[in-house]
């Protein structure tokens, strides 16, 4: 098996992980799965990690949120707000150059709020779809997440919403 073979499998499974591991709900393992200082051989103590292998993140209508910390809080959010939550990837496509990755693919979301106040069932689950571009760096651990960015796609149903909304 090439080399090259083996990089794009290792990077196909270091994004499922990530995936699996927001659905789980896994702070401590979406947390492992980011790009740190100490991924690089940098010893915090003595660096800034901010200006170490800074790491992005953009979820759909937020704005860029960069360094761990920052990052991390937004996932801590999101799962602490999120009951339920499924990715169906689609359209995965993985390229690898060297010590950095690029994979693109569709989010095929399904999630659903905290319940109702008076039920003990789910919120009402929302389906969303969403293109996610994860940029990964490979480190002596393994391949880590340096950025994620989502963007929401817009659904023939929305555009024809603002079509018909008064001028």
């Amino acid at each position: 098996m090439s080399t090259a073979h083996t990089d794009i499998e290792q990077v196909e499974q270091a994004n499922t992980a990530f995936y699996e591991a927001m659905e789980r709900g896994d702070f401590e393992e979406v947390s492992s799965l980011w790009l740190s200082p100490s991924d690089l051989g940098v010893d915090e103590a003595y660096h800034d990690p901010a200006d170490t292998g800074v790491i992005s993140c953009v979820h759909p209508g937020w704005p860029v949120l960069t360094g761990r910390g920052e990052v991390l809080r937004s996932y801590a959010l999101i799962m602490a707000n999120t009951d339920y939550i499924q990715f169906f990837l689609t359209d995965v496509h993985v390229s690898v150059t060297g010590d950095t990755a690029l994979v693109t693919c569709t989010e095929n979301i399904l999630s659903g709020g905290p319940a109702p106040e008076d039920g003990d069932e789910l919120g009402p689950l929302v389906g969303q779809l969403v293109v996610a571009t994860n940029v990964f760096h490979r480190t002596p651990y393994g391949w880590k997440l340096w950025s994620h960015h989502a963007s929401p796609v817009l659904t023939e149903s929305a555009e024809e919403d603002e079509d018909e909304s008064p001028s």
